[in-house]
């Protein structure tokens, strides 16, 4: 094992990990009391390369290790990449490429919901991975050998786990449902957190029309201070003071001072003023510039048709051997049971589960109970 430190030593082992087809990638980083995450390790391994690298080192550089992230001819392979491709993309503004995903690949070759690294390792490889450093304080140096090599060992195997498991997607056919899930997993869209764009992750039934101006601006506001700040959301104001000072809408210190949510004192502070100045801004929109928000109640899908498309969903991926969450969740099946689009309704999604299902809800077939279980048959048939 190699722990990387300088930048020399860091462009070297790049140079030979740009030599292999792929490379396994893990990430360890800390952002409990940030806004950005803090990267505290970056762990490498590749057909006779294993690197432990240091971001936190001394003079550091990782532009070597980031320009490998690019490098079209090595793919990069990672399990459960959302959040390690979270923080390249914050460094670079893109998303490794070419991806590949161990968790998605797995859901497509059948090995369950989800499932966590170690069981995969396990059922891939017969691995026993020791989880005694599991709950490390990544930021803390020195880190012991013990540390060190729980990290690699997230790579190693996942290296060695990488061509079984492209082999068995090239087998069944399935290559193309996993690059389609890459391209969607590599959306800048995905990462990129615009502030004008921060209610977006609020929840906004019950609010009120007028108080919807305010809501969007203060959102706006601490989305940009807590990048600012590098400050969790939660610590520069809650959901609940956004939606109480909306209510409000305090026009003057004194007014502000009377929100449960504001602490003593913070209405005289260069925050206080600032959450003054998006309430105002926000109650001074112009109410056909303000986002359409659907406040009508939700239809009920009918409860037959949704039990039906369950049966149909487990059936289809009994038979493919895949993963019922990677072809389709609960709002899916609710919008197919409306009458509605849905993400499994397309792709090859559709080919699993997606046009049956269409066929199922217009009545043209039905589910019997067969001798080894749930069979189609046209309608009429059974």
């Amino acid at each position: 094992m190699q722990l990387i430190t300088d930048t020399k030593t860091l462009a070297e082992t790049m140079r030979a990990v740009a030599r292999r087809p792929y490379a396994a990638i893990d990430t360890e980083f800390m952002r409990e009391k940030t806004y950005w995450p803090i990267l505290c390790l970056v762990q490498v391994a590749a057909e006779g390369v294993e690197a432990v690298i240091d971001p936190l080192a001394s003079g550091i550089e990782l532009d070597p290790l980031l320009e490998t992230l690019q490098d079209e001819r090595v793919v990069k392979v990672f399990h459960a990449a959302r959040q390690d491709v979270e923080i390249f993309h914050h460094l670079t503004d893109a998303a490794p490429t070419p991806l590949f995903d161990t968790q998605i690949a797995a859901m497509a070759c059948g090995f369950g919901d989800q499932i966590g690294y170690e069981p995969l390792m396990r059922a891939l490889l017969g691995a026993r991975i020791d989880k005694g450093s599991r709950f490390t304080d990544w930021s803390r140096r020195p880190l012991s050998q013990a540390q060190l090599a729980y990290a690699l060992s997230d790579v190693t195997y996942l290296r060695d786990a990488y061509p079984i498991l492209e082999k068995k997607l090239a087998a069944d056919d399935r290559a193309h449902w996993v690059a389609e899930e890459m391209a969607a997993l590599a959306d800048p869209a995905l990462y990129r957190i615009a502030p004008e764009e921060a209610w977006k992750r609020l929840k906004l039934k019950g609010v009120r029309p007028a108080d919807l101006g305010p809501v969007i601006k203060l959102a706006e506001w601490r989305e940009r201070e807590a990048q600012t700040r590098d400050a969790p959301r939660g610590r520069i104001l809650k959901d609940e003071a956004i939606f109480e000072l909306a209510r409000l809408k305090p026009k003057t210190p004194a007014e502000l001072a009377r929100a449960r949510s504001i602490p003593t004192g913070f209405e005289r502070s260069r925050a206080g003023q600032a959450i003054l100045d998006a309430i105002a801004a926000g109650a001074a929109m112009d109410k056909k510039a303000l986002p359409k928000i659907d406040r009508a109640e939700r239809r009920a899908p009918p409860p037959d048709v949704l039990d039906l498309l369950k049966v149909l969903l487990k059936r289809q991926c009994e038979r493919f051997h895949v993963a019922p969450k990677l072809v389709a969740s609960a709002a899916d099946l609710e919008a197919i049971a409306l009458g509605e689009d849905a993400p499994a309704l397309h792709g090859w999604r559709r080919e699993v589960f997606g046009a049956l299902a269409l066929r199922l809800r217009r009545g043209e077939i039905a589910l019997k109970l067969g001798r080894a279980g749930v069979d189609v048959v046209p309608a009429g048939d059974q």
